[in-house]
Parts: C-alpha cells; sequence; structure tokens
C-alpha cells in the first residue's frame, strides 16, 4: 500500500512544480514583447535543458535513448513532440491574444486532456467525481473564453490545443522508466529547444537584447527544467491524472502573479471561472479508486522506496523510505489496496 511518506513526497513535488510553473506565464507574456512565440519557445526549453544538465552529469550511469527500449524510445519521442514542440508554441501563440491572467486558467484544460487521454488510451480511472470535475473545469475555461471576446476564443482554442499535447506529453513520461526524469527533461528540451529555435530564425530575425536572452532562459531554467523534472518524479510516483490534480494549482500562481507583477485587472467572469474550477478540483481531489488487481512480473528502473508493498528487493543495512533508483525486478503479486495509476498499476478497468 501507499504510505503516507510516499504520497506526500510525491505531492510535495507536484505543487513545488506547480509553484515555478505558475510563473512561466506572466513571465512569458512579458517576453513576448521581444521575442515571436517560436523563439521564446526554443530559449524556454534550452533553459531547461540548463536547469538539469549538472544533475544529468552528477549521475555516471546515466543512459541515452538510443540505449533505451524500443517501447521507451518511442514515449521519449511522443514526450518530444507533443510536450516539447508542439505545446509551448501553442500555448505562447495564445498568449499573444489574451491576458496572462485567462491563458493561466485555461491551463487547466491539461488537467481535462490528461484524464480524459488517460481514461480513454492509457488504462487509467475516471469515476463519477473525476467526470464531473473535468466537465467543471471545461465550463470555466468556456466562461474566460466569453470574457476576452472573439480574440479569447482563438487563444482559448490555441490554448486548448497545447493543453491536449501537454495531456500526451504526461502519460508518456509518467510511463518512460529506463531514464531519470532529469534525463528525460534534457532530451525534450534540447531537441525541441533547439528545433524551435531554428524555426524562428528562419520566420523573424532575431532582435532580442542580451538581457532578454538571458531571462528567457532564466525562465526556462526554473519554470520549465526544474519544474518538469518535479512533476515527471510526482507524476511516477503517483500517476499522470493525479499528479496533474495537485499540478493544477499552477494556474492560481499564474494569475496572481499577473496581476502583481504585470498590473493585470482580475474581472468578474474570472473570479467566477476561478470558483468553478476550485469546486471541479475538489470534485477531482474525491475520485476514489480501490479493488483487486494483478501486477506482472517486470524488470525496469525509476525512483522508489522500500516502504511499500511493490518494491520487496532488499538492500543491505538499507532504510526503507530512502529513494534511490537502480534496475529491478518485480515478482507476480495479486492484492487489493488504494492506488493511483503510477508505474506499477496499469491494469485495465472495465
Amino acid at each position: 500500500m501507499t504510505t503516507r511518506y510516499s504520497t506526500t513526497y510525491s505531492v510535495s513535488l507536484a505543487l513545488f512544480s506547480a509553484a515555478l510553473f505558475g510563473a512561466a506565464t506572466p513571465a512569458s507574456k512579458a517576453l513576448l514583447g521581444n521575442l515571436t512565440a517560436f523563439q521564446l519557445a526554443g530559449l524556454l526549453y534550452m533553459g531547461a535543458v540548463i536547469g538539469v544538465l549538472a544533475v544529468v552529469i552528477r549521475r555516471r550511469t546515466w543512459r541515452p535513448p538510443w540505449r533505451m527500449s524500443r517501447s521507451n524510445q518511442w514515449r521519449l519521442g511522443g514526450a518530444v513532440l507533443f510536450g516539447g514542440l508542439l505545446g509551448p508554441v501553442l500555448l505562447l501563440l495564445g498568449l499573444q491574444l489574451a491576458s496572462a491572467a485567462s491563458v493561466s486558467m485555461w491551463l487547466n484544460l491539461e488537467l481535462v486532456a490528461t484524464a480524459v487521454l488517460g481514461r480513454l488510451f492509457f488504462h487509467d480511472h475516471l469515476g463519477r467525481y473525476g467526470w464531473l470535475g473535468v466537465a467543471g473545469i471545461v465550463l470555466a475555461g468556456a466562461l474566460l473564453s466569453i470574457g476576452e471576446g472573439m480574440s479569447g476564443i482563438w487563444a482559448g482554442l490555441l490554448v486548448a490545443g497545447a493543453c491536449i499535447c501537454w495531456g500526451l506529453d504526461n502519460h508518456f513520461t509518467a510511463l518512460i522508466d529506463g531514464i531519470t526524469p532529469s534525463e528525460s527533461t534534457m532530451w525534450k528540451g534540447l531537441v525541441a529547444g533547439s528545433v524551435n529555435f531554428i524555426i524562428g530564425l528562419f520566420l523573424h530575425s532575431y532582435d532580442a537584447s542580451v538581457s532578454v536572452t538571458i531571462g528567457a532562459l532564466a525562465v526556462g531554467i526554473f519554470a520549465y527544467g526544474a519544474s518538469i523534472t518535479l512533476y515527471i518524479a510526482s507524476a511516477q510516483g503517483m500517476g499522470a491524472t493525479r499528479a496533474q490534480m495537485f499540478f493544477a494549482s499552477a494556474p492560481f500562481f499564474g494569475v496572481a502573479l499577473a496581476a502583481i507583477v504585470l498590473g493585470e485587472s482580475i474581472s468578474i467572469i474570472q473570479i467566477t471561472a476561478a470558483a468553478v474550477m476550485a469546486l471541479s478540483l475538489t470534485a477531482l481531489f474525491r475520485d476514489q479508486h480501490h479493488h483487486q488487481h494483478i501486477h506482472d512480473a517486470l524488470s525496469h528502473e525509476h525512483s522508489h522506496s522500500h516502504d511499500d508493498e511493490h518494491h520487496t528487493h532488499t538492500h543491505s543495512g538499507h532504510d526503507p523510505s530512502h529513494r534511490h533508483s537502480h534496475l529491478h525486478e518485480h515478482k507476480p503479486t495479486e492484492h487489493t489496496h488504494p492506488h493511483w495509476p503510477d508505474l506499477h498499476h496499469r491494469h485495465k478497468h472495465d
């Protein structure tokens, strides 16, 4: 059974990740005055590479993608395509058309996309309260689009597209077990950042100053590099959909910073949408999952501790609650306990 320590650890990672990512929207809004969407997307993800590079280098056993299993290569490729190349560009194009506060709240559609895609394609569970929460967040997103006028409709569609891309990215990265979250973030940033930046240079001349460039890289280091790494670690611990529930607090950090830093006013429609989203998130948190299930034999590598029912291999003189990463095997097991769709719980549901 997942222990309180393990759950608290995963939740803490998701919330810290959310705070860092929430700051990215108002910061990106300011940077778009000097950079195109493709140029900024490239710099943000190249900054992400800088943010995790030291962690990757320090781990001497890091593994390049061409030495991963074929299934993990496809998952990483999907994460790069949807999460690194398409998602950020669609978001920034939407941010050019609407306020940072509204775009921040639209980002909760990522939770909707993650939940629905998880239910349809990734053996995830979504119950009555879960579907109610999904409907509420979609309603809140529609209210925000109306409040922004015609440009808000286009902006909402662009941000929704970005959220679908990141929903796919969330599930792909949650299932990658051959490399660490830092390595996954590095490869995603290296490929996607370079490609988007080159496209940006091809489409428009680069006129940004050194200070703007450094600022964009700094946002990438913290809001993308550190944030994505923390999120992946959280998703591997409790599943992409549940990690998204806590990560869904990111837009509220963004709204607060948009008002404080950019001086944007918060409208009645935005306040109403925020209330609907808060109620919807509450419904999602109540979505419980408990049944008898079977674990097939499995061999993989990921961050884990030994204070649960899934990691029964032993280490001499090892604290059971200490988190570490290495290749390990699981024997076939059948049991019942409350669980999330993490790396060990990807069974089908009727």
